[in-house]
C-alpha cells in the first residue's frame, strides 16, 4: 500500500510509480469521486471535443432553423397569449 501525505493547503502529490502506471502526464485532469468514506481518482482521458463527429447524423443540420424554433418555443412559454 502506498500512502500519501496531505499538505497544509489540502494538496497531494501522486507518486511517480502511480502516475506512470495510469499514464498521467503534467497538465492532465483527474476526476475525484466519493463512495462512502473512500475517494476514487479517475483520469480524464477524453473530452466532448474528442467525441465530436462520432455520432452519425442522417442529414446536414440547419442550425439557424433549429435556433429559430427554440426561440419561438421560448416566446410561447414567456408570452403564451401574445401579450
Amino acid at each position: 500500500m502506498i500512502t500519501i501525505k496531505v499538505g497544509r493547503r489540502g494538496q497531494i502529490t501522486l507518486p511517480s510509480t502511480i502516475r506512470r502506471k495510469i499514464g498521467l502526464q503534467e497538465g492532465d485532469h483527474i476526476a475525484v469521486l466519493t463512495q462512502g468514506d473512500q475517494l476514487i481518482l479517475q483520469p480524464i482521458t477524453r473530452t466532448l471535443l474528442d467525441l465530436r463527429g462520432s455520432v452519425p447524423v442522417p442529414a446536414p443540420q440547419d442550425f439557424d432553423a433549429i435556433r429559430q424554433k427554440v426561440i419561438e418555443a421560448q416566446v410561447k412559454k414567456v408570452a403564451p397569449h401574445g401579450t
